[in-house]
């Protein structure tokens, strides 16, 4: 066990020693955002071939090149305000913001010209990293604790999927929580009555199960998105993560749910293990999400598979397929690699048209089943 890892958990020793069992939730916002020695706030996170998990970004510079073809088509759909604010939230390294930037110097000069790259960055461990990436840069970007007043495209890459989730367990089609709490040989999950009134209205959106099922809920999505909202003046909202269709996340027969430990590229037996030094991870529930997205006064811009999403690019933008990007296209589009395993999800305000990435999706309210 690392040094790190040891403080961790001896901090979570601690607050179980005061307060009891403690909701798997907070135990996951511990262990990856503890101030001190969580795997995102410490700069332990590693990502890539020789990380713990591998990302789009780090296929290499394509895909944020993509991803710029969709943001300066977002700015000509605004009619090329001189005011176009790009927010990203999960900026790791800042390797994505560096290829967008480049690739819109390079590609959509006048564009680039117009933007201002802000990255939501409450680590400074993280952002350090981030300012030295971005160092040819400098002028272009600034760095918020939280999201302020834009108008503009705010991007999130692999954020949802490490926010906190509640475990849920079935014993005798009734729900229980699922709590940590310490045992003689570590930590140890304990289960509870549901007591938490936000989680039980969730629950009431499962089918009752029929025999032993466990999943998990993810109330801190829908408090990112409520935050996050009325905070677009106008523009659009563009997430990429993995994840499901309600009526598929929460299927019969999916009875362990989607929580894995993620270290070294390998998943741990258990997600008590490691904790802030392994990744922790559960799949983005899409259907809810896109529900709360509508009650907090937004439409849905688009929704499809990664695959699709850039293919749409592709077609708007056909140097992008050239010889020189053919492994990395590979990689990022092929259905048994990334392109069925990640999806988009586009919400907009005071937005008319339809993006790029969503030439080819089929329609949202047929996919998310709402």
């Amino acid at each position: 066990m690392s040094a790190a890892n040891a403080e961790l958990g001896h901090a979570l020793r601690e607050l179980m020693q005061r307060e009891g069992p403690i909701p798997f939730a907070r135990f996951m916002k511990e262990a990856l955002y503890h101030p001190a020695h969580g795997y995102y706030s410490s700069g332990r996170c590693a990502i890539g071939r020789r990380g713990d998990y591998f990302t789009s970004v780090s296929v290499g510079p394509l895909f944020g090149r993509m991803l710029a073809a969709q943001f300066a088509e977002i700015w000509e759909m605004l009619d090329r305000p001189n005011e176009f604010t790009i927010v990203e939230q999960g900026a790791h390294d800042g390797a994505f913001a560096a290829d967008v930037l480049e690739a819109l110097q390079t590609r959509a000069p006048e564009c680039f010209a117009a933007a201002r790259y802000r990255i939501v960055e409450p680590f400074p461990v993280l952002r350090l990293r981030q300012e030295e990436t971005l160092r040819a840069f400098a002028d272009k970007v600034d760095w918020l604790a939280e999201v302020e007043p834009f108008c503009g495209v705010y991007f999130a890459n692999e954020l949802l999927d490490a926010l906190p989730v509640h475990l849920v367990i079935a014993k005798a089609s009734e729900w229980h929580e699922r709590f940590v709490g310490l045992g003689d040989g570590g930590f140890v999950f304990t289960d509870q009555p549901v007591a938490n009134e936000r989680l039980r209205e969730r629950l009431t959106k499962i089918p009752s199960p029929e025999g032993p099922y466990e999943t998990e809920i993810n109330l801190a999505a829908l408090d990112w998105l409520e935050t996050l909202a009325p905070k677009l003046q106008r523009g659009v909202i563009l997430v990429a993560d993995y994840g499901l269709a309600r009526a598929d996340y929460y299927a019969p027969a999916r009875t362990t749910g989607t929580l894995q430990s993620y270290s070294e590229q390998r998943v741990l037996p258990s997600p008590l293990e490691n904790a802030g030094s392994a990744d922790l991870t559960a799949h983005v529930e899409w259907t809810s999400l896109a529900e709360r997205a509508v009650e907090c006064g937004l439409t849905i811009a688009g929704f499809t598979d990664q695959h699709h999403f850039l293919t749409g690019l592709l077609a708007g933008n056909p140097a992008l397929a050239a010889a020189e990007n053919s492994r990395a296209l590979q990689t990022l589009l092929h259905p048994e690699f990334m392109g069925t395993k990640f999806q988009f999800l586009g919400l907009a305000k005071d937005f008319t048209g339809s993006l790029g990435g969503f030439r080819f999706a089929r329609d949202h309210r047929s996919t998310l089943d709402f």
